[in-house]
């Protein structure tokens, strides 16, 4: 399974200028369908490729309850247990839902994946092509020695004209405490470092 695909991407590393078993970054587009992953190059972060969603349930607007069908929105971080070689969905990578600000609010529900088919409620499904690379590029990056994978799922690109374009969205207050850490990567191409600050997220 991963290693009938890591030669390929193997290549595709080396010509884009990464070592294979570099760190990844995950980040999530659900207006746009994009996982965009981000390989280590030196102190940053460099775009690789992106992977299309082909489905997941709820619209914009992130969990918060069980049962819910709703898609996560937030700061997440992904560790070797979280991984799934065994899932209904081919491969599956837990993302950590819910994070500990979202303990702290009371949010539940748990088991939120992203993973294989074109089916989901609640998660993110990729295709079974789709899962096996993304699944191949967290297996190797934490046996390269990273210890943790940051996945910051988004509702949008968060560029001041869709932030116009959802002001009168009733999410827009929660989406205001996300921008800080979307803009933070943005300028500084190195993933951030969520904390909580009352009930915000802080950077």
């Amino acid at each position: 399974m991963r290693e009938k695909v890591w030669p390929r991407l193997q290549k595709e590393l080396a010509d884009k200028g990464f070592r294979p078993n570099s760190a990844i970054y995950i980040r999530i587009f659900k207006e746009e369908n994009d996982l965009e992953i981000w390989v280590k190059s030196g102190a940053r972060y460099q775009f690789f490729k992106p992977y299309n969603i082909c489905y997941f349930s709820g619209g914009l607007g992130t969990k918060t309850r069980s049962g819910d069908n709703k898609s996560p929105e937030g700061f997440y971080t992904i560790e070797p247990k979280q991984l799934q070689p065994v899932s209904h969905y081919y491969l599956a990578i837990n993302v950590g839902y819910p994070n500990k600000l979202e303990v702290l609010k009371g949010y539940t529900g748990d088991a939120i994946m992203i993973h294989g088919n074109c089916a989901s409620i609640g998660c993110y499904a990729m295709t079974d092509s789709g899962i096996e690379d993304i699944y191949t590029l967290v297996y190797k990056a934490f046996e390269g020695g990273q210890k943790k994978i940051n996945v910051d799922i988004f509702p949008f690109r968060m560029d001041s004209k869709r932030m116009q374009t959802y002001a009168a969205n009733p999410n827009m207050p929660f989406w205001k405490t996300m921008k800080p850490g979307y803009d933070l990567f943005e300028k500084t191409q190195v993933p951030v470092e969520a904390g909580i600050k009352g009930q915000n997220y802080t950077f």
